[in-house]
């Protein structure tokens, strides 16, 4: 990871405050990590759907700015396909294209075991470089 990039996602600490960690990033493609404690678990107790959210918003911002350009989502879409109270949770942020200024990505978000959590589908506007 390059030093602009490195600089930019250690710059985000809202994902620093609930534990997110950057296990792979290349251009067009992250996976990012956190263990799951209390603080993430809603009333049921189960993970809390904002906390999914975020981890996987984190991997496309990690994915998306990897590539060079300063890249913001205008539009996002979750589906969850089932609760996890597993130990920790992984996305996986994969590009499905990209033009001058949008692009699509699909992040999958799978617990310990690989269970399939949920998926966010987010497009981005690639900020023009001043």
């Amino acid at each position: 990871m390059d030093s602009d990039l490195m600089e930019l996602m250690k710059n985000d600490r809202f994902a620093a405050y609930v534990g997110i960690e950057i296990i792979k990033v290349e251009p067009g493609y992250a996976i990012t990590q956190m263990e799951i404690s209390d603080k993430h678990l809603n009333g049921v107790d189960i993970i809390q759907g904002g906390v999914i959210f975020t981890l996987a918003d984190f991997a496309f911002a990690a994915a998306a700015n990897a590539t060079g350009n300063v890249t913001v989502a205008i539009n996002s879409n979750i589906s969850y396909f089932m609760a996890s109270k597993g130990k920790s949770l992984i996305a996986e942020a994969k590009e499905l294209s990209s033009s001058k200024n949008i692009a699509n990505y699909n992040v999958d978000v799978f617990n310990e075991h690989r269970d399939h959590i949920a998926r966010l589908s987010i497009t981005g506007y690639k900020k023009l470089k001043q």
